[in-house]
């Protein structure tokens, strides 16, 4: 392979020569970047919240609290998502359902969990939903911004080939489970093999990126509670609608794909919010 690069934006003339998935060994187990970019994805959403508790005066320990929960529930919710869409191959293998370490989250999942455990928490503490969604979206948006890029370093989530100004080259010998449409287009340089893929994940982070801006604007000039919620429901879903169908490694159900399916009705789901909630609420 010689001085070739790992990953490679050919037309953006970006070349990484060595990228590890591993960054360190703890007591013999592997430290994975993909674990170290979510987590850092996590805290830092969770400090744009208590930032934005303080800012309109309700209690951060709120959202210490939602984001302990919501984590532990959010995994078992994308685990679940990924394991039931791709029962086929777990019903053999029961087992392996509990190997997380293998690989398997689909952040619908996590999200679906994630909106649950405030549902939950804000009944429990009798606190206004929308007004702890409002605050809790774009904090929710960062961490999937960062958590994308975890992705990136697992060499995962990608498209199907393209030679567009973003097209990304992956080692051939490096990725797992690519589909037949992706190997029929290997690209061979100096006798290296490589994948050349849409970077789907560059895409999703760039335009949650644009939502999360959307949001920054309008939260201090929002109508009513439930707008920033809605506006995150509505924006990422039109992302995640187009975005799904460049992907080759989607969880499909009668030959659709199960998040695109999903991002479609969610747009639906959050207009209809926003209309509702626009019409029969006000700020608190």
């Amino acid at each position: 392979m010689g001085n070739m690069p790992e990953i490679w934006f050919p037309h953006l003339g970006i070349k990484i020569e060595h990228l590890s998935r591993v960054i360190f060994q703890i007591f013999g187990y592997d430290v994975y970047w993909y674990g170290v970019i979510i987590g850092s994805g996590v805290l830092v959403a969770l400090a744009l919240a208590i930032h934005e508790a303080k800012r309109t005066q309700q209690n951060p320990e709120n959202y210490i609290d939602i984001a302990l929960f919501g984590v532990i529930f959010s995994v078992i919710g994308a685990r679940l998502y990924y394991v039931i869409f791709s029962w086929e191959f777990y019903a053999s293998q029961p087992l392996k359902i509990f190997a997380l370490r293998e690989g398997g989250l689909a952040i619908y999942g996590g999200i679906i969990a994630g909106i649950i455990t405030v549902i939950v928490y804000t009944k429990i503490k009798k606190l206004n939903f929308w007004l702890v969604a409002d605050t809790a979206a774009p904090s929710l948006l960062l961490g999937q911004i960062i958590g994308r890029w975890g992705n990136f370093f697992n060499r995962e989530a990608f498209g199907g080939y393209t030679n567009n100004i973003f097209a990304m080259r992956y080692l051939k010998e490096q990725v797992h489970n690519v589909s037949a449409s992706v190997l029929e287009k290997v690209v061979t340089i100096n006798g290296t093999e490589y994948i050349q893929v849409h970077p789907t994940f560059l895409y999703e982070s760039m335009w949650n990126m644009c939502v999360f801006v959307l949001l920054f604007i309008m939260k201090k000039r929002k109508k009513f509670n439930g707008e920033i919620f809605g506006l995150y429901l509505l924006g990422y879903a039109c992302g995640r609608v187009w975005i799904e169908a460049l992907r080759t490694d989607q969880l499909k159900i009668a030959n659709f794909a199960v998040s695109q399916l999903l991002s479609a009705l969610l747009i639906v789901g959050a207009i209809v919010l926003l209309w509702y909630r626009g019409k029969s609420s006000k700020v608190v």
